[in-house]
């Protein structure tokens, strides 16, 4: 019963995930996406997309990873991808997030996501470097078929440079994936949802 009661204090402590919001807005653009949402878009890419995947990977375990890797944002909070003052000490937010709330469940599933979680930020892997290709690629799908017109671009003054240095990780986990990504930045400039 102690396994049990611990597997079910972890799954209420993860529901605090859908009270955090991200930058970007939903497709309809009427209101921001919560990371929990973002997490069940990125399973469901994962299973959808891999077979654009440059190398052969495991797509289960890297549906975990995207499932997981965002559970810290519970006590870390969102880091916009473009905040660059953010990222200083982001890992360590994270990783101190990791083990408070992994630590919830029993010590053999504590220590099997917090080694999901490690893989995935260290992108080593053909999985956690797909896991990164379609966490960067949703935000770009949102901003550029958002009916809001990329408004969390333009509301952050980004730029066409920025959006290709920081999601170039796109290309590691698929080719077809950066192909397509370039395509959109360069519609996105035209249309003057980016600077350029």
């Amino acid at each position: 019963m102690d396994r049990l009661k611990e597997q079910i204090q972890f799954l209420l402590e993860i529901d605090r995930l859908k009270t955090i919001c991200r930058k970007n807005y939903i497709l309809r653009g009427d209101r921001r996406e919560n990371v929990a949402e973002h997490s069940w878009h990125l399973a469901v890419m994962v299973m959808v997309l891999a077979e654009h995947a440059t190398a052969p990977f495991d797509a289960l375990k890297a549906m975990k990873m995207v499932l997981i890797h965002d559970l810290v944002e519970i006590d870390a909070g969102d880091t916009f991808v473009y905040d660059e003052a953010g990222h200083h000490d982001k890992y360590q937010r994270e990783r101190a997030a990791a083990e408070r709330i992994f630590r919830v469940l029993p010590d053999d599933q504590f220590r099997e996501l917090l080694a999901l979680w490690e893989e995935f930020e260290a992108r080593e892997t053909p999985e956690a470097r797909f896991a990164l290709a379609v966490d960067r690629f949703h935000p770009i799908l949102q901003n550029y078929f958002s009916q809001n017109e990329a408004r969390t671009w333009r509301d952050h003054g980004i730029n066409r440079d920025e959006v290709l240095e920081v999601n170039a990780g796109i290309e590691g986990g698929s080719d077809a994936l950066w192909e397509y990504v370039k395509e959109l930045i360069d519609q996105a400039t035209a249309k003057g949802y980016l600077e350029d």
